[in-house]
């Protein structure tokens, strides 16, 4: 999917928002456990139910690598899932790759063109020779993690080399690099302040923001500061939408909220 045809959605939905499918058999509803693929089953009413709200599903690898064979053949259920009924619909590998060249390489085949994911998030600790291979793919995104939600991103990401912070310079840096029209990036809604100076570095990228509704992210300060004209936010939610219930309505229960983030949005978006 093209930027403009992700732009074209966020316009005739209404929404810009992101559903996070971070799949804990621990916490989905006990009556799916009886069902052959649990983790697909959940997926699916969940997608059935909120696909006409959001412009984008968001499966973080971990959920599905920790179930071994299994949880990859959810994982890969459920991309063709959506890519054969849903095809307007944007799909994030969120994977958190990055290594050297070649690894980068079979790391990017793996969920492009294997999985046929739109985007995959890297990280840039590796530099340049690690991104560039995921830039290559055309009409696919590589979404840099720059400044994340977590406590620990004040580890490293906020630390000033030479008075510049590290973020902002993986940020510049990012935008010399080949095919770099390709870069969307992590900015988390918890770190909403920091945002008016990161649209000064990328004034036009997309920007994918996790931490609203669990994590305690706020979606109007965030598209205050952070929103372009072709709107240039995936707002992501998981266990806020995925978890309202856990019970037998559930996927009810995941729509409702879904509508209630999406109502927002078009307010903002009318404003």
């Amino acid at each position: 999917m093209t930027t403009n045809q992700l732009i074209n959605q966020i316009k005739k939905k209404q929404s810009f928002l992101c559903i996070g499918l971070d799949v804990d058999l621990n916490k989905i509803p006990k009556h799916l456990l009886k069902e052959e693929d649990p983790i697909f089953a959940f997926n699916k009413a969940i997608i059935d139910a909120t696909h006409h709200l959001c412009v984008a599903y968001k499966p973080n690898t971990a959920f599905y690598e920790a179930y071994g064979i299994k949880g990859w053949r959810s994982l890969e259920k459920t991309i063709n899932y959506l890519n054969k009924n849903h095809p307007e619909i944007y799909t994030i590998a969120d994977a958190k790759r990055g290594d050297i060249g070649n690894t980068s390489t079979m790391y990017a085949k793996a969920f492009f063109e294997d999985l046929g994911f739109d985007s995959v998030t890297v990280a840039p600790y590796m530099g340049k020779d690690s991104v560039e291979p995921f830039l290559t793919f055309k009409d696919k995104h590589t979404i840099l993690l720059a400044l994340t939600s977590n406590q620990g991103a004040y580890d490293f990401q906020t630390k000033t080399i030479d008075g510049v912070e590290v973020y902002k310079e993986v940020l510049k840096t990012s935008k010399t690099w080949k095919n770099s029209e390709n870069l969307m990036y992590v900015v988390g809604a918890t770190k909403a302040e920091y945002l008016a100076e990161i649209r000064q570095i990328i004034p036009e990228n997309f920007l994918l923001v996790p931490g609203v509704g669990a994590q305690g992210g706020n979606l109007q300060d965030v598209c205050k500061y952070g929103m372009t004209d072709d709107v240039g936010l995936l707002i992501n939610s998981s266990r806020g939408i995925i978890y309202a219930s856990q019970s037998e309505d559930f996927a009810e229960a995941a729509a409702n909220k879904a509508l209630a983030l999406q109502a927002e949005m078009k307010d903002i978006l009318a404003k």
